[in-house]
C-alpha cells in the first residue's frame, strides 16, 4: 500500500486556478462517495479551504489507481481541464504526503503561520471522511499523528502565542489604509467561521461600527449579540455598503461572482465615489476582479494579503526550526509504523511457513518405534519455542532493513524467505507421497 496526495495551493497556483478546484462541503461529499464507488478498497479524504485544495488517498501499489488517475478524476470531477491546470498540481507519495500533512494541520505550509484555522479545518475534513467511511486504519493513524504533532508543536514553540488568522491579516491590510480605524464603518458580509474572526479581529482594533450581513438571520443574529455589534438582513447589504470605509467578503455566491462590476459601480456612484477597501477573503472569489478598475475601490483578493502576511513570517522563523524537528520525529514514527503494518502480512506469512516445517520434520521424527514416545508433547514446546525465536531474530532483521534501506527492500527479503521456505515444504510433501 502507499499513501499519495494530490493538491494545489497558494504556493502552486493563483486564486483564480485555485476557485475552479474548490469544494464546498456538500461537493465534497460527493465527491467522497464517488471516490468510494470509483476505487472501492482505497481511503480518501479530501481537504478544501481558501488556500489549498487536497486529496489523501491510501491506495494498493499494485492494482489501485494511479496518482496521475486520481489526480485527473480530482480535477475532471470539477469540470477543469485537467491539461490547463496540472503544471499547478503537486502529487507526493508516502513519507513526503505524511510530511505535507503534518506542516499543513501545525499551519507552517499556511499563508500565515501560526493561523489556528487551518487545524480546525483539517479536523473538520477527517470528520467528514470519517462520516461517509472513507477513511480507514491508515489514514485514522495519519491524521489523529497531524492532530498530536500539532499539540505538541504549539505546546513547545511560541508560534500559538502569536498565531494570527487570514482574517487577522485583512484587518492587518485595513489599519495599514485607515489612520483612523476605530471610526470606520466595517460591513462584513458573512457569518461563519471566518465571518466571525473577522468580527473579533475588528473589536480588538476598537472599531465602534461593525456591522454583520449574512444569508441567514438567526445565524447573523446569534453572531451579533455574542460580540455587541449591529446585524442587518441580507436584503440590507446593499444599503449597508453604501455608508461603508471597509467592506470584507467571507460569503460566496453559489454560481459565478457575489459582487459585479456593475452592481460595486452603481453602488459607488451613489456613494459619490467615497474611497472603498474591499477585502475578498473567500475561494471562489465574491466580488469580480475587474471592480479594480473601479476609481476609488481597493480590491484585495486573499492572494493580495500574501504580502501582509511576510511580517507575520518573520516574528516566528525563531519557532520554526523547533517546529520542523517535531515534525521530522512524528513522521518518522509514523513511516515506521506504516512500513512495519505494510510488511505485516508477508511476517505472518513467515511465521506461517516455519510453522508448517516443524509441523513436518515433528511428523518426520515420530514414526516407527518413536510413535508413541512419551516425549512428544515437550518435543513440541521445545521446537514451538525455537520457531518463535527464530521468526523474532528475522522479524527483527526485516524491520532494520526497512528503516534502513526502505520497505521494497525489506519486502523483497521477505518475500525470499517466504519463497525458500515454501520450496522447502514443497520438496518435503513430494518426498511423503
Amino acid at each position: 500500500m502507499q499513501i499519495v496526495l494530490i493538491g494545489i495551493n497558494h504556493k502552486t497556483a493563483p486564486v483564480e486556478v485555485r476557485e475552479q478546484l474548490a469544494f464546498n462541503t456538500e461537493l465534497v461529499s460527493d465527491a467522497l462517495g464517488e471516490l468510494a464507488q470509483a476505487f472501492g478498497g482505497c481511503e480518501f479524504a479530501l481537504l478544501s479551504t481558501c488556500n489549498r485544495v487536497e486529496c489523501y488517498a491510501v491506495v494498493e501499489k499494485a492494482g489501485g489507481p494511479t496518482p496521475k488517475e486520481l489526480a485527473r478524476w480530482l480535477v475532471e470531477f470539477r469540470s477543469v481541464d485537467y491539461e490547463a491546470v496540472t503544471e499547478h498540481l503537486y502529487i507526493k507519495i508516502n513519507e513526503d504526503a505524511v510530511t505535507h500533512l503534518f506542516t499543513v494541520c501545525s499551519s507552517l505550509d499556511s499563508m500565515v503561520i501560526g493561523e489556528n484555522q487551518i487545524t480546525s479545518q483539517v479536523k473538520e475534513c477527517y470528520k467528514i471522511s470519517c462520516q461517509h467511511e472513507t477513511t480507514g486504519k491508515v489514514l485514522n493513524r495519519l491524521f489523529h499523528d497531524a492532530f498530536r504533532t500539532t499539540k505538541e508543536i504549539i505546546t513547545n514553540t511560541s508560534i500559538a502565542n502569536r498565531r494570527v488568522s487570514v482574517a487577522g491579516v485583512a484587518v492587518e491590510l485595513a489599519r495599514q489604509l485607515f489612520t483612523d480605524i476605530k471610526s470606520s464603518k466595517v460591513v462584513i458580509a458573512g457569518a461563519g467561521q471566518m465571518g466571525e474572526l473577522l468580527v473579533e479581529h475588528f473589536l480588538h482594533e476598537k472599531c465602534r461600527d461593525v456591522t454583520v450581513v449574512n444569508r441567514s438571520r438567526q445565524r447573523g443574529c446569534q453572531l451579533a449579540e455574542k460580540h455587541g455589534v449591529t446585524n442587518q438582513p441580507w436584503e440590507q447589504l446593499d444599503k449597508e455598503i453604501l455608508e461603508a470605509n471597509i467592506l470584507v467578503g467571507a460569503a460566496s455566491a453559489p454560481e459565478g461572482y457575489l459582487f459585479s462590476k456593475d452592481r460595486i459601480k452603481s453602488l459607488m456612484s451613489k456613494r459619490r465615489n467615497r474611497s472603498l477597501l474591499i477585502v475578498d477573503i473567500t475561494v471562489p472569489r465574491s466580488f469580480d476582479p475587474a471592480i479594480v478598475k473601479i476609481e476609488n475601490v481597493y480590491l484585495y483578493s486573499i492572494d493580495d494579503l500574501a504580502q501582509v502576511a511576510q511580517d507575520n513570517i518573520k516574528l516566528r522563523e525563531g519557532d520554526l526550526e523547533q517546529a520542523i524537528e517535531i515534525i521530522c520525529q512524528s513522521v518518522t514514527a509514523f513511516m515506521d509504523w506504516f512500513v512495519t503494518r505494510d510488511i505485516g502480512p508477508l511476517m505472518g506469512q513467515i511465521r506461517e511457513s516455519f510453522e508448517h516445517i516443524r509441523e513436518n520434520e515433528m511428523e518426520k521424527f515420530f514414526v516407527g518405534p518413536r510413535q508413541d514416545a512419551g516425549c512428544r508433547e515437550f518435543l513440541e514446546s521445545s521446537m514451538s519455542r525455537v520457531v518463535n525465536k527464530v521468526c523474532h531474530c528475522v522479524i527483527r532483521h526485516i524491520d532494520s532493513l526497512s528503516k534502513e534501506h526502505g520497505a521494497e527492500e525489506a519486502e523483497k527479503f521477505a518475500r525470499g524467505i517466504i519463497e525458500n521456505a515454501q520450496q522447502i515444504i514443497s520438496e518435503d510433501t513430494k518426498k511423503n507421497q
